[in-house]
C-alpha cells in the first residue's frame, strides 16, 4: 500500500515511521530540514524508539518537500500539520489541513483523506460537504511527546470515524502495525471522534490542575502535599498516577486543546472547562508569587521544554513563570542547552551550567534534574515523585 504523510512533527514523523515497516510511506514537510532528517534517517523530533526504529528498521520511507512527488497514487494520505489556537477567532487554525485537502483534491483525487491532526468539533463534516468527490475520515492521535512512536506501537486505542468500508480499512492499518494486538477499536461518528479527542486531553489537563490546585492548597497551609496526593489516590477510584504537582498543563496540546472545547461549548451551560482553562492561569500566578516570596535579586530558570524527554518548548508553564518573574521586574537567565542564542523573550541564555548556578539566587525547575544536586538549596520546585 501507498501511503502519504503530510507534516512531520510528533504525529506524522511516528505516523511514517510506524506505517513504512509495511507499506511504501511518502512524507512531506515545508521544513527542508526535517525532510533531510528523514531522508539521512534521523529522527526530526526528540523521540529515542522512533530513532531506534529508524537505525534497526528496514523501512520504505522517502520525504520530500513537495507535494507533487509524494501523493499521487498514494492509497491514504494521512494529514499531520499543525492546528494552533488563534485566541482572536477563539477557534483552531485549520488552514494547513485545509491547504492539504485542496493539495489531495488537485493531485490525488482517488486517495482518501485521514485527518490527524486535532480540529474542532464539526470540521470533517464541513470538509466532506465542501469535498463532497473525496473520502475524509478523522483519526484522533493519543500521544506523548518524547513516546510517539512508542504509543503508536502500544496503542491504548484506535478511533476512526467516517463512513463506508475505508474507515475499518485504515482502523486494520493501524492495529495490523501495532505490536500490542489487541487494541479497542471504534469505529465513530466524525464529530463523535472530535469530541474525544477534545475531552480526553481536557480531562488530562483537569487531572492535572487539580492536583496542582492540591498543592497549592498545601503549601498555602504547610500542609504534606505527598502525603495528602497518596492518601487521596489510595481510592482505586482515582489511583497513583498523573499526579505528580508541576507549574500547569504545558506543550502543545493541552493548552490550545482545552480552549478549543471550551469554544465548542460556546451556546452549551458549563462551568467545568472554563474553570480547567483558568485554573492554569492561576497556578503560574501562584508559582510566580511564591518564587518572589523567596526575595531573590537573579532567578534562573533551568530547561524550558514542558517535560522530561521532550525538545518541545511551546506553551510549556515554565515559560509562564518566567514571563510573571520578568513583570515583576526580578533578573532572570535562562539554562537551555537547546537554544543557540545568546537571548531568549528578554533573557539571558547562560548555557554553562556552573555560571548558571552561581549566578542564580533561585533555581526553578519544573522537574528536579540530577544536574542540579549540588545546588538543591537553591532549587524551586513542585515536584514530587521525577516524573511527568
Amino acid at each position: 500500500m501507498k501511503i502519504g504523510v503530510v507534516g512531520l512533527g510528533y504525529v506524522g514523523a511516528a505516523m511514517s515511521v510506524l506505517l513504512a515497516v509495511r507499506h511504501e510511506v511518502r512524507a512531506v514537510d515545508i521544513s527542508a530540514s526535517r525532510v533531510q532528517a528523514i531522508e539521512a534517517r534521523r529522527a526530526p523530533i526528540a523521540d529515542p524508539e522512533l530513532q531506534h526504529h529508524l537505525d534497526t528498521q528496514p523501512l520504505t520511507l522517502t520525504a520530500t518537500t513537495d507535494p507533487a512527488e509524494a501523493l499521487p497514487g498514494c492509497d491514504f494520505v494521512i494529514v499531520a500539520t499543525p492546528t494552533n489556537y488563534d485566541p482572536e477567532l477563539d477557534f483552531f487554525d485549520t488552514s494547513t489541513v485545509e491547504s492539504v485537502i485542496e493539495d489531495v483534491k488537485r493531485l490525488a483525487p482517488e486517495s482518501t483523506v485521514v485527518i490527524k491532526s486535532t480540529i474542532p468539533v464539526g470540521f470533517t463534516a464541513r470538509m466532506q460537504r465542501e469535498h463532497p468527490d473525496l473520502t475524509i475520515l478523522f483519526s484522533p492521535e493519543f500521544l506523548r511527546e518524547g513516546r510517539a512512536l512508542y504509543d503508536n506501537l502500544h496503542p491504548s486505542r484506535i478511533v476512526v470515524a467516517g463512513d463506508g468500508p475505508r474507515a475499518s480499512e485504515f482502523a486494520e492499518l493501524l492495529r495490523d502495525s501495532a505490536e500490542d494486538r489487541e487494541v479497542p477499536v471504534l469505529i465513530t461518528g466524525t464529530a463523535e471522534a472530535e469530541a474525544i479527542k477534545l475531552f480526553a486531553n481536557t480531562y488530562l489537563a483537569m487531572r492535572v490542575a487539580y492536583f496542582n490546585e492540591l498543592d497549592t492548597f498545601a503549601a498555602n497551609h504547610g500542609l504534606n502535599t505527598r502525603d495528602i496526593i497518596e492518601g487521596v489516590g489510595h481510592d482505586p477510584r482515582i489511583g497513583n498516577f498523573y499526579n505528580n504537582p508541576s507549574f500547569g498543563y504545558g506543550g502543545y496540546c493541552l493548552p490550545k486543546d482545552t480552549q478549543q472545547l471550551l469554544a465548542n461549548y460556546r451556546d452549551v451551560p458549563q462551568n467545568l472547562i472554563r474553570a480547567i482553562v483558568d485554573s492554569n492561569r492561576t497556578r503560574m500566578d501562584f508559582i510566580a508569587r511564591d518564587i518572589l516570596a523567596l526575595g531573590p535579586e537573579t532567578v534562573g530558570v533551568y530547561r524550558l521544554a514542558m517535560k522530561a524527554g521532550s525538545d518541545n518548548f511551546r506553551e510549556s508553564s515554565i515559560q509562564g513563570v518566567l514571563a510573571r518573574l520578568r513583570a515583576a521586574g526580578v533578573d532572570v537567565i535562562v539554562h537551555e542547552p537547546l537554544l543557540r542564542t545568546d537571548e531568549f523573550v528578554g533573557c539571558e541564555v547562560v548555557n554553562d551550567v556552573a555560571e548558571f548556578k552561581r549566578r542564580s539566587d533561585v533555581i526553578v525547575t519544573n522537574r528536579r534534574a540530577p544536574e542540579l544536586g549540588d545546588v538543591q538549596g537553591k532549587v524551586y520546585t513542585r515536584d514530587l515523585y521525577g516524573s511527568d
